[in-house]
């Protein structure tokens, strides 16, 4: 396997070979796999901890949302899931775009409650189950193609 590898990224550096022969796709099966991600991918402000303080913040806002009670209380309680969730979809978005872990049905299913949403409010009330019908077939393209993504950046593995 290894022997096979090394004889394939020689030939793909072989001197006298054209730069751009063949189409992409071409290209794209004769350049040896990437190298898979063996550390977490770093956030792109730094070391600064944002993702860390928006879910100790939504936390703290669950907690008093929940002591507050009342119309306050719940709009604490919706900005606390708000806010961590959003930190946990960004860490998803991050480790799955550069290959280091498969995050392909999360962010299907937040795709999914996008377009579940904007049919609630853009179909007939009568319309429930073409809605669900959709959401279904939307988190079906979504998967699938996540799932593509996070092959082509891994260097081939499916989940991890």
């Amino acid at each position: 396997m290894a022997d096979k590898r090394r004889r394939r990224r020689a030939d793909y550096r072989a001197p006298g070979r054209p730069a751009r022969a063949g189409t992409a796709g071409e290209r794209e099966a004769e350049r040896p796999p990437r190298r898979p991600a063996r550390e977490r991918p770093p956030a792109p402000w730094g070391r600064f901890p944002l993702v860390e303080l928006c879910v100790l913040l939504g936390l703290g806002l669950l907690i008093a949302g929940f002591i507050v009670q009342g119309a306050r209380g719940a709009t604490m309680i919706a900005a606390g899931i708000a806010l961590a969730s959003l930190a946990g979809l960004e860490v998803s978005i991050r480790e799955h775009w550069a290959g280091y872990r498969s995050h392909s049905s999360v962010l299907a299913g937040v795709v999914t409650v996008l377009a579940l949403a904007a049919g609630y409010f853009l179909l007939p009330t009568g319309l429930l189950v073409v809605n669900l019908l959709i959401g279904a077939v939307v988190f079906g393209i979504c998967f699938y193609a996540l799932r593509e993504v996070f092959k082509r950046r891994s260097g081939g593995f499916g989940f991890r």
